[in-house]
């Protein structure tokens, strides 16, 4: 028991460090890149990890809030909330997904984080951060280009990084549990 303990802490800690310093190291190298409405954050690739280990969940979490931290003096405390709030949400769904599969691939369990930053953070943005009050449409807009993003990262780097790691059996190998 104690060792399951101790790898499932283990796993969760390197994701979360993975996450925080990819999405930080972007954001200074590509100024806005991975914190703005329109983003390509590669750190979330690792997001498909939650397909494979449920260590993923806290350490996808945890990585945001860091990663988060560090954007808070141009978004103040909404993003450190409401991303981090949406990372939680997709890695659950994604693990509770992780053995539906559309042609041998997690498909609907690599929607998931464009669904939950899509309607969160999309909210966040139109509530907290465009003035003269809340529009849905505008919501949906914001929604979108979230959404569109996180599509984006998924779809041409999150599913063929799921696919490596199943031929590569590291699923097996190193997250386990």
């Amino acid at each position: 028991m104690a060792k399951k303990s101790t790898r499932y802490i283990v796993q969760a800690a390197a994701i979360a460090a993975l996450y925080a310093v990819l999405t930080i190291l972007q954001n200074t190298l590509l100024p806005g890149s991975a914190s703005m409405a329109v983003q390509f954050r590669v750190s979330e690739v690792l997001t498909v990890l939650a397909v494979f280990t449920p260590a993923a969940i806290p350490g996808l979490t945890v990585g945001c809030v860091i990663a988060n931290i560090s954007s808070l003096s141009s978004l103040g405390p909404y993003d450190l909330i409401f991303g981090s709030l949406a990372s939680l949400a997709a890695a659950l769904l994604m693990y509770a997904l992780r053995n539906v599969r559309w042609f041998s691939l997690p498909v609907p369990a690599a929607l998931m984080p464009a669904l939950a930053n899509g309607i969160l953070v999309g909210f966040e943005i139109e509530f907290f951060f465009v003035e003269g009050g809340f529009h849905f449409g505008d919501f949906l807009l914001m929604g979108v280009l979230v959404t569109l993003g996180e599509l984006g990262v998924l779809l041409i780097l999150g599913l063929p990084f799921a696919k490596l790691i199943e031929k590569q059996a590291l699923d097996k190998k190193l997250l386990a549990l």
